[in-house]
């Protein structure tokens, strides 16, 4: 391997990564105002507002828009570290600290033996395809963390316990990495982890887990797979309303719980597919952990009852991930992941008003985004079945080799 090219940061991924952080903080500080909503009010006001409640020592329990397990406020409190800056200010320059640091670590894999430098393309290329609203939100922190966390698995598979439970107890998707992870180190420091920080935040601050509740009560997101149902629907005199609902724009009238209750049912079944994966599993290759991950996330966020924009950077870091390993079979659905992050920023915040009257271009817009993420999580999930769970001939044969990724399941 040629070690002084691995320590050399390649040029063209530099370049343009500054060029379009530039242009993402030129937007967010308003020197640019991008079109359509404010993207930024969010942290503005929201978060801002969630800060001084977190201040005091508690939740913010009267507030229905919290709906995040409690280390939310760690991300939330965060700006805090920036105490010469006002709090959107130094929200946004972590945000760009959280992407120039999955940056540095899948250019630090990609020039490992066996790697590929295609994660890091596929991190800077895709994160600027959301606009604005990627800086805007604390996703990003949360997937620097998802990104470390499967990086650290090879060598360190405790660390990646420790960091996937913290991301889970942030914002409850990094749990989903834990799929394809076969040590027990690995589960039983996410377990101690996740265990501790419940206590402690349940101690220490009042109203620690109310956002389950509040989580319980939510419709259907206009933006979401089932919301295609009633963006039709509306052309056929269905008598619904889209309303600001539990802080996201819902449709809300005759037959939402049918369709919000049908995307609970599919969550389900994929949650049954990804334990019938894990039980018949025979090959397991580097790349499996990683993969796994992103297939699982994917399955999750398509049978969602909402599919905000900043859940697409989730599924750029996990693809970016597993494309810096070479044997990697997701480029077709990681390119599927970037394709929609593209029509991602078209319908949110550039044509939202289409979307939120369901008039033909944003019912068509939705359609497209969606569409895309249906198709990336049937890709995904037919290449990871077939390449660990061989035809049944094959089956005993391979199951006489060992692994080569990870030690035994019992170590």
């Amino acid at each position: 391997m040629d070690t002084n090219g691995a320590r050399r940061f390649p040029a063209a991924p530099a370049l343009l990564w500054a060029a379009t952080r530039a242009v993402l903080l030129l937007c967010v500080f308003k020197v640019y105002v991008f079109p359509g909503p404010d993207v930024t009010s969010d942290v503005s006001v929201i978060y801002r507002g969630w800060y001084e409640v977190l201040r005091q020592g508690t939740f913010p329990l009267d507030d229905v828009t919290w709906q995040y397990p409690p280390a939310a406020a760690l991300a939330i409190l965060s700006p805090a570290l920036l105490p010469f800056l006002d709090y959107p200010a130094a929200f946004y320059v972590l945000a760009c600290a959280a992407d120039l640091a999955v940056l540095a670590l899948l250019w630090r894999t990609g020039g490992q033996s066996g790697r590929s430098r295609r994660g890091l393309w596929a991190w800077t290329i895709g994160v600027p395809l959301l606009g604005p609203t990627v800086y805007a939100r604390y996703d990003l922190m949360v997937t620097a963390v998802a990104v470390a966390a499967l990086l650290a698995a090879a060598r360190h598979p405790r660390v990646m316990g420790v960091l996937t439970a913290l991301g889970a107890m942030v914002k409850v998707w990094p749990a989903l990495l834990l799929v394809g992870s076969f040590r027990r180190r690995t589960w039983g420091a996410a377990a101690v982890t996740a265990a501790g920080l419940a206590a402690l935040f349940a101690v220490s601050m009042p109203g620690a887990f109310a956002f389950l509740t509040f989580q319980r009560d939510r419709g259907t997101e206009v933006e979401s797979l089932g919301a295609l149902v009633f963006h039709v629907a509306r052309h056929f005199g269905w008598e619904g309303q889209v309303l600001l609902n539990y802080g996201s724009i819902e449709f809300l009238g005759p037959y939402v719980n049918v369709v919000s209750t049908t995307a609970l049912v599919l969550t389900g079944a994929a949650f049954g597919w990804l334990v019938i994966w894990r039980l018949r599993v025979i090959r397991r290759s580097p790349a499996t952990l990683a993969e796994a991950a992103f297939t699982a996330v994917l399955l999750f966020t398509v049978t969602s009852r909402v599919i905000s924009p900043q859940y697409l950077v989730w599924l750029i870091g996990l693809a970016a991930v597993c494309l810096t390993y070479r044997s990697s079979r997701m480029g077709p659905p990681a390119v599927l992941v970037l394709a929609a992050s593209l029509v991602t920023v078209l319908e949110f915040p550039l044509g939202f008003i289409h979307v939120v009257t369901s008039d033909w271009y944003g019912v068509t817009l939705m359609f497209v985004r969606n569409g895309l993420l249906v198709a990336a999580t049937f890709s995904a999930g037919r290449r990871l079945w077939r390449s660990t769970v061989p035809p049944a001939p094959a089956a005993r044969v391979a199951q006489r080799s060992a692994p080569v990724d990870e030690a035994p399941v019992g170590s």
